[in-house]
């Protein structure tokens, strides 16, 4: 049957893995695609059904009517002025002209805002066309009011010089002249309503003729009648100096483009709008087909992925359900790999602490059996002792045998001072005491270390647990110097059997980095702020290279040869530091040496998982 103990958990998580239907690499890259293409082509369906902004619509169709308005008003008050104008009456001015440049930079706005093709293509003609109208406008209306002066001019000099010949017709001599001043007046007043009317070369000719007439007419008459001629003809000078301008105005004007384009335009503009209201319409009847398309299509997926959630649900549990024993697995090999590495660090201390037990166990060993050759003698002396004592006690003892029995006993007696037996046998009793005092102490400090009386969490001084430490390692460090930099620091609440682990791990690699059997270790505590505490374990052994000094921590990482480390005594120390709420950190120079550093809090946090190594 097959050990599931040394089964390996990673492995068994691979398989499972693969065993995973997983879609092909490029299903995802297709479906992605697919769904952004139907999502563009539903944004530009409904962009496209949108058709066009009513409001901005009518909008510019407002200006482009009123501006038409504006424009009729204009032609209607040229042509009123050309009819009307031999009447000498001026007409005000409409007020809205002003709104023109207002009106043409809202319609540019809007036509920018509307990305109207029509708009953009006829516009900057319209607004030069209407540029120049208002040129026209504004220059006919000056000379309008110039001709509608000098035509009611016209009719005050008429009606004057009737007076004025009438006023001289009693005391003049020459009647004559003045009946032919008043005849050729009336009839020059009458060409010049003519010329005002119909601005000819012929009319203009006539009303020139006349003015002549009237000049020689008048060149004999009274000054006040002849002055009145000279401001009529002036007069008449300025109607045929203006009238021409005039007339060239009105008939540009009557040419202009500005209504025939705005004409154009809107109904360029309107015909545009009811193409796009009509291709809004056609696309929102593809809109609606595409989006009943879409939901049938969303409908089908969504009971394809129900049916395959079932079946992923399922096949997640199943897969679960075998995660799970494969984690259990993967613990119970963790945990067996973790008790390994103990053992080997046990075994390791073991084998030092029989090594340190050998040397005090000789003495007493030794000791007792030099005492035990020396008891033989003892005896023998005391025998004999105690039979001189008992001659001595008879009543009429021999005297042969009493002096033999004495020189017997002060021999021996004298044998013993020579050799200094008594001496001897304290000396080897006092060894023996000190063999089985220092078995005692290491003893004592294994006790110490493994903290087997105490509590698993307690309050610990890094000191005491250093000092245990290194007495258990002292077989490893018999070639090396050992530097104590102990700091006054306080005792912290923490696991002391665990942290005995971690220094005495550390203490093992700082001595086995130290390949020339000779080196320093130096260990220093100190505080770390107000409420940590901090301790270092240096050595100038090889250091560790740059290469591996992110691996060092990973579990079953090691540099040793095959069979000389698990790879899990810096694992599992990092994990008792970390569980302690502390942190470790390294610093290390190929050729050099290394330098560990422990920062422990006086006070673990909450968090902290102390008992669980």
């Amino acid at each position: 049957m097959e050990n599931k103990i040394n089964k390996s958990p990673m492995v068994a998580i691979m398989a499972l893995r693969h065993r995973i239907s997983l879609p092909q690499a490029g299903q995802p890259v297709l479906i992605v695609v697919v769904a952004v293409a139907l999502i563009l082509l539903l944004g530009f369906l409904y962009l496209k059904s949108q058709g066009i902004d009513y409001r901005r619509q009518n909008e510019i169709l407002g200006y482009l009517r009123e501006l038409r308005e504006i424009d009729a008003r204009w032609d209607l008050e040229v042509l009123r002025t050309r009819i009307e104008g031999a009447s000498g009456k001026a007409r005000p001015v409409d007020s809205r002209d002003a709104r023109v440049p207002e009106l043409l930079r809202r319609l540019q706005q809007a036509a920018a805002a509307a990305d109207s093709p029509a708009l953009n293509r006829n516009l900057p003609a319209l607004v030069q066309d209407y540029g120049q109208k208002i040129e026209l406008i504004t220059r006919y209306r000056a000379a309008s009011a110039t001709v509608n002066q000098a035509l009611s001019g016209m009719v005050e000099f008429d009606t004057e010089i009737a007076g004025l010949v009438r006023g001289a017709w009693p005391g003049f001599a020459q009647r004559d002249r003045l009946i032919a001043v008043e005849s050729t007046s009336a009839l020059l007043f009458a060409h010049v309503m003519r010329y005002a009317t119909d601005p000819t070369d012929p009319q203009r000719k006539n009303v020139e003729l006349f003015a002549a007439d009237l000049r020689k007419a008048g060149a004999d008459v009274p000054p006040a009648l002849r002055e009145g001629i000279a401001r009529l003809d002036t007069t008449v000078e300025q109607i045929i100096g203006a009238k021409p301008v005039e007339n060239e105005l009105f008939q540009k004007i009557a040419i202009s483009s500005a209504g025939p384009r705005i004409d154009s335009l809107t109904d360029a503009y309107s015909t545009e709008s009811a193409d796009a209201q009509g291709d809004g319409e056609r696309y929102r009847i593809y809109l609606i087909a595409y989006a009943g398309a879409l939901l049938i299509l969303i409908g089908w997926l969504l009971s394809r992925l129900a049916v395959s959630y079932r079946l992923l649900e399922s096949r997640v549990v199943e897969r679960t359900r075998e995660l799970s024993s494969a984690l259990h697995q993967l613990k119970e090999s963790e945990s067996q790999l973790i008790q390994t590495e103990k053992m080997s660090s046990l075994g390791q201390m073991v084998a030092g602490i029989a090594h340190e037990i050998n040397t005090p166990l000789a003495y007493v060993k030794n000791s007792l059996g030099s005492v035990a050759g020396k008891l033989p003698d003892v005896k023998q002396l005391i025998v004999e002792t105690n039979k001189l004592l008992r001659l001595m006690e008879d009543g009429s003892p021999d005297p042969a045998r009493l002096q033999a029995k004495y020189a017997s006993v002060r021999g021996m007696v004298h044998h013993f001072a020579e050799q200094q037996a008594l001496a001897e046998l304290g000396q080897l009793a006092n060894d023996g005491l000190y063999g089985i005092e220092q078995i005692s102490e290491i003893v004592l400090n294994l006790k110490n270390f493994s903290r087997l009386d105490r509590s698993k969490v307690s309050s610990f001084n890094l000191n005491e647990g250093l000092d245990s430490a290194l007495i258990l390692a002292k077989h490893e460090l018999k070639r090396l110097t050992v530097n104590r930099q102990f700091g006054d620091i306080p005792a912290i609440t923490c696991s002391p059997s665990q942290l005995n682990q971690v220094f005495l791990n550390l203490i093992n690699n700082a001595s086995q980095a130290i390949e020339s059997g000779t080196g320093e270790i130096t260990l220093i505590t100190r505080m770390e702020g107000v409420d940590h505490v901090a301790v270092e374990i240096a050595d100038n052994g090889k250091g560790i290279p740059p290469e591996i000094m992110s691996k060092i921590f990973d579990p079953f990482f090691t540099t040793k040869a095959v069979g000389k480390g698990t790879g899990l005594g810096l694992s599992i120390s990092y994990k008792i530091i970390e569980q302690h709420g502390g942190s470790i950190s390294v610093d290390s120079t190929v050729g050099k040496g290394t330098r560990f550093t422990i920062v422990l809090p006086l006070t673990p946090p909450e968090t902290a998982e102390l008992g669980n190594p």
